[in-house]
C-alpha cells in the first residue's frame, strides 16, 4: 500500500521553474508528493499560471495589502491551511519568514538557494560567489528559520565555477542543480528520512 502523500503548498514570487520541477516530478510519479496550493506575494508571478496549467489552485496575497508583516504571515497561513497543507516549499518566495508563521508550521517550512550555504546568503548569491572567486559553487535546501538563510541545511548539490562562466551561465548551472535536489529533498520528507538532531540533519536508509 503506498504511503500518504506528502501535503505541499509552495510559496513562489517569481517565474517559477522549480515549482514546475516539483510539478513535472509529482505528475510523472518521481515524487510522492501532493502540491495542494500555490500562494504567491506577485500576482504577475508567472509560477501562478504553471499552476493553474497543472490544475493546482493559484493564489496571490499582497505583502503591500497588509499593514504588518504578522497580519500578512496570517493570511498566508489560513490560506495553507484551508487547503490542507502540511509542509511549505519556498521556491523563490522573495520574503523573510518571521516566527509567526514558522510557529504554525514547525520544523515543515524548507528553503531552496543558489549557493552552497552557509556561503552567500541572501539576495544575489552567484554573482557573490563570483566576485569572491570560488572554483565551487551549487545549491543548499534547507529548513527555515528566523535568519536569512541560516536553517539547518538538509542536502546540497556542486557545480564548477569555469574562469569563462559570468553570472547568467552559473545562475543555469545552478539552476539545474536546484531542480533535482529538491525534488529528491522532497521525496526523502515524504519517506519521512530526514531527522534533525540540533544543527545536524541525517538521512535515513530506506525502510
Amino acid at each position: 500500500m503506498k504511503p500518504s502523500p506528502l501535503q505541499l503548498g509552495v510559496l513562489v514570487s517569481g517565474s517559477g521553474t522549480n515549482l514546475q520541477s516539483i510539478l513535472d516530478a509529482a505528475l510523472e510519479g518521481r515524487i510522492n508528493v501532493d502540491v495542494r496550493v500555490v500562494i504567491s506575494n506577485r500576482k504577475d508571478a508567472g509560477a501562478l499560471e504553471r499552476a493553474r496549467r497543472a490544475g493546482v489552485p493559484a493564489v496571490v496575497i499582497s505583502h503591500k495589502q497588509y499593514d504588518n508583516r504578522e497580519s500578512f504571515e496570517e493570511a498566508l497561513i489560513q490560506a495553507l491551511r484551508q487547503h490542507d497543507v502540511e509542509w511549505v516549499a519556498l521556491a523563490g518566495f522573495m520574503r523573510v519568514l518571521t516566527s509567526h508563521f514558522l510557529h504554525a508550521f514547525p520544523q515543515r517550512v524548507v528553503n531552496i538557494h543558489p549557493a552552497l550555504l552557509p556561503s552567500f546568503p541572501g539576495v544575489h548569491a552567484q554573482r557573490q560567489a563570483l566576485e569572491y572567486g570560488v572554483k565551487f559553487s551549487g545549491c543548499t535546501v534547507h529548513f527555515v528559520d528566523e535568519g536569512t538563510d541560516t536553517g539547518p541545511i538538509i542536502g546540497q548539490a556542486v557545480v564548477p565555477v569555469l574562469d569563462s562562466d559570468d553570472e547568467e551561465s552559473l545562475t543555469a548551472k545552478i539552476l539545474e542543480q536546484e531542480h533535482r535536489l529538491f525534488s529528491s529533498v522532497l521525496q526523502l520528507l515524504a519517506e519521512g528520512r530526514i531527522v534533525r538532531d540540533g544543527r545536524r540533519v541525517k538521512i535515513l536508509g530506506p525502510h
